[in-house]
């Protein structure tokens, strides 16, 4: 399954509404620690090949304002969140994003 970037609201609620477990990664572009979490989520999604979205935080901003408001969810990025059927089941940030950490969440 493909990597998606998301960069529209309505690109952000179509991914939400898919059935099943899917990652929604926030990605800070200029961020160091965003760039090692976003290596960690890579290395998930490479081996595993969940249903995956990224969202660039500054790109982006109105996708990334609008999943804070969705799942109000305070922001930060880097931030991942676990998605099971248009919910939010787990979300963490910054160094605890890895891929043991994601692993573990998504049950694979």
């Amino acid at each position: 399954m493909a990597l998606t970037q998301l960069t529209s609201v309505e690109q952000l609620n179509e991914f939400v509404a898919q059935p099943g477990k899917k990652l929604l990664f926030k990605h800070s572009t200029t961020c160091p620690i965003s760039a090692k979490a976003h290596e960690e989520f890579q290395a998930y999604v490479t081996e595993f090949d969940p249903s995956a979205a990224i969202v660039h935080v500054i790109e982006d901003r109105p996708v990334s304002n609008q999943v804070a408001e969705s799942f109000e969810i305070k922001h930060e990025s880097p931030q991942i969140f676990l998605i099971e059927d248009g919910k939010v089941v787990w979300n963490t940030s910054h160094w605890k994003i890895t891929k043991d950490s994601i692993k573990e969440a998504f049950g694979a």
